[in-house]
């Protein structure tokens, strides 16, 4: 579908590559009709950084998003006869007060919608590296989630995991669900224990009554799973409690701008979805007055965009 409501750039974003405005054009050139600029929003204790950040302080990337939100405005009025583009964040969830921190960003600089994403578990990164992933796996003791399928570890990292997504969506209630099982990352084969499935359903749940939007997030394929974010067990659940989807590419680059959208669309065709969501302005007046809402687009496994995929 012409749009995609996660993305970042190696101008803002150290495992990105590449300008802003170059992913915009890029988004152009793929007609795209609605974009979403949604760069991870900052990391303030040293211990929070990640190793690619071990030249800056906490400091530096407050300023980095400040810059972040000043670029994506001048783009969005410069481009603005070309493609809507919105500005927003991707949200972190480090410690208790990660998402009062996110609230802040988003009323500080008037931004248009938030990502509501978890990258960590027990403060640990979960998606950036095998290793990370496994420190944090390493942190998730046994306790009293012992079932007699699965590994308990795992078991618990997964439950702590959806936990905290669970915690997040209740304090933002963001308008898109990130990667919803981004945790399956390096556990692609894991069974879903029923007690893990107790807490996803939870949280599906929890979102459709508020009206978010589940991402179908084509970085899946990129990172090897079978599915895009969510995989098919997950999705088949969201769409069975009626939850709206949408989708985007998380694209790090002017290469990864729609990448993978070719199988994005084959998911879509098997799991038998031709009604997408997405964000949109519902006026056209000044920046400061607009007002983003939610609209729908039927038949979407029609629509001419798809051609240039050979979908």
């Amino acid at each position: 579908m012409p749009f995609s409501l996660h993305s970042h750039s190696g101008q803002f974003c150290q495992h990105a590559t590449g300008m802003l405005e170059e992913i915009v054009q890029e988004a152009i050139k793929k007609k795209f009709l609605v974009y979403g600029l949604s760069e991870h929003c900052p990391r303030y204790r040293v211990q929070d950084l990640y190793p690619e950040e071990s030249h800056l302080q906490p400091s530096d990337l407050s300023k980095v998003f400040e810059e972040f939100v000043k670029e994506a405005r001048r783009l969005q009025e410069k481009y603005k006869s070309q493609i809507t583009l919105l500005v927003g964040l991707e949200s972190e969830t480090v410690t208790n007060s990660s998402t009062s921190e996110v609230l802040d960003l988003i009323k500080k600089y008037s931004l248009d919608y938030c990502v509501g994403s978890v990258h960590h578990v027990h403060e640990t990164p979960i998606d950036f590296d095998l290793e990370l992933f496994e420190i944090a796996l390493s942190k998730s003791s046994a306790g009293e989630n012992k079932q007699n399928n699965g590994n308990i570890h795992e078991e618990n990292l997964f439950v702590a995991y959806f936990d905290s997504q669970y915690q997040m969506l209740q304090d933002i209630n963001p308008m898109i669900i990130g990667h919803f099982d981004v945790i399956r990352i390096y556990r692609p084969n894991f069974i879903l224990t029923d007690l893990i499935w107790e807490k996803v359903e939870r949280n599906i749940d929890y979102v459709v009554n508020y009206g978010g939007l589940f991402e179908i997030n084509s970085a899946g394929f990129k990172v090897g799973l079978p599915d895009a974010y969510p995989q098919r067990d997950i999705l088949q659940m969201i769409l069975k409690k009626g939850g709206k989807c949408t989708i985007s590419d998380d694209s790090h680059g002017v290469l990864k701008v729609a990448l993978h959208y070719d199988k994005l669309y084959n998911y879509l065709k098997e799991m038998d979805i031709n009604v997408l969501h997405y964000l949109h302005y519902d006026i056209d007046d000044n920046i400061e007055n607009r007002k983003v809402i939610v609209k729908e687009m039927k038949n979407v496994l029609e629509h001419p965009f798809w051609e240039q995929f050979d979908a």
